[in-house]
C-alpha cells in the first residue's frame, strides 16, 4: 500500500502544482492533504478549488489546520473589523474575502483522518494529537512525543510546523511531512511525505521538489496580498524567501504589546525587520 501526505499549502499554487504531478506520477492507493490549505500565502481560493477537485476525481482527503481555523473565526458575525486584533488578523480576513466569505468547505475539515491495515492504525492530523496548534519538531523531547501522539497508533503524520522529520518513537512511526508550500527549514524547495507498506512495516521518506518559487514571488504582488491584507505580510513574504520561520518571534517580542495599544503593527513590523536587516 502507498500513501501520500502534504501539509501547509498555504495559499501557494505553484508549488501545489508540482507536488500533485508528483503523487500523481507516483500513485498512491491513498493522499491526506494534513491541513493549511490557505491564509499566509497569495492564492487561497486557487489553492481550495484544485484540492476539492482532487477530492471530487482523486479521492483526496483532509484534516483542517490552524490556519482553516482563523479564515473561519474570520467569518464569524462579531469578528472585529477594527483595531489591533483586526490588524494581526487581517491576512486571514483577505483570505476570507478571497474565497467569497464561504467557509462551509474549511468547516468541512475534521481533525483527522485514520484508516487501519491489518490491525495497524494510520492517523493523520495537523499538528499533534494536543490540537492543530501543537507541534511535533525534530527537537522534541521523547516524552513530550509520547504525550502528543497518545493514544499511539502505529503510524502518526502531521505537517504545521514546516520542518519535515521521520522519527520512531517506541512501536510509533512519527513523520512530520513538511511544507508543500512555504518551508521553515532553510530548503524553499516543497515537501511531502511518502508512506509504503511492505513485509507488514511501514516506510516513509521525504519529497522534496523545486518549483517556480520566482512566480509565487509575483504572485504576493499581482494577486493583492501584499498591499491589502495588513502589515504582516511584509514578514511572511520574508518567511517564504528566507524558507525560515519568522512570525513567531515577532508574536513573542511584540503581539502583547499590540494587542495592548502600546504600538502598532505597522511599528512593530517596521522595528523587527530593522532588527532581522541588524543581524544578517
Amino acid at each position: 500500500m502507498k500513501v501520500a501526505v502534504l501539509a501547509d499549502i498555504h495559499g501557494n499554487m505553484p508549488a501545489l502544482e508540482v507536488v500533485a504531478a508528483d503523487i500523481d506520477d507516483w500513485q498512491p492507493d491513498k493522499v491526506v492533504l494534513a491541513g493549511d490549505v490557505v491564509n499566509r500565502g497569495p492564492s487561497p481560493l486557487e489553492c481550495l478549488e484544485f484540492v476539492l477537485e482532487k477530492e471530487r476525481r482523486s479521492g483526496w482527503q483532509f484534516v483542517r489546520g490552524n490556519h482553516e481555523d482563523y479564515v473561519i473565526d474570520q467569518a464569524r458575525r462579531d469578528a472585529p473589523r477594527s483595531g489591533p486584533a483586526f490588524d494581526i488578523a487581517q491576512a486571514a480576513y483577505w483570505t476570507l474575502g478571497r474565497l467569497n466569505g464561504d467557509v462551509s468547505a474549511l468547516k468541512d475539515m475534521p481533525f483527522q483522518v485514520s484508516f487501519d491495515v491489518d490491525g495497524d492504525e494510520t492517523r493523520i492530523v495537523h499538528a499533534s494529537m494536543h490540537g492543530n496548534r501543537v507541534g511535533i519538531y525534530p527537537e522534541t523531547p521523547d516524552d513530550d512525543l509520547r504525550r502528543k501522539i497518545a493514544p499511539p497508533p502505529a503510524v502518526l503524520c502531521v505537517g504545521h510546523t514546516h520542518r519535515p522529520l521521520i522519527r520512531r518513537i517506541d512501536q510509533t512511526l512519527v513523520i512530520n511531512v513538511g511544507s508543500a508550500g512555504m518551508s521553515f527549514d532553510g530548503d524553499p524547495r516543497a515537501a511531502y511525505a511518502r508512506l509504503r507498506r511492505t513485509a507488514g512495516r511501514w516506510q516513509a521518506e521525504i519529497v522534496r521538489l523545486a518549483y517556480d518559487q520566482a512566480k509565487t514571488d509575483r504572485d504576493f504582488f499581482e494577486s493583492g496580498f501584499f498591499d491589502q491584507a495588513g502589515d504582516l505580510v511584509r514578514i511572511m513574504l520574508l518567511e517564504f524567501r528566507l524558507a525560515r520561520p519568522l512570525i513567531y518571534s515577532w508574536s513573542h517580542n511584540y503581539e502583547g504589546a499590540v494587542r495592548a495599544g502600546q504600538i502598532t503593527v505597522a511599528e512593530s513590523v517596521d522595528r523587527y525587520l530593522d532588527s532581522i536587516n541588524g543581524h544578517s
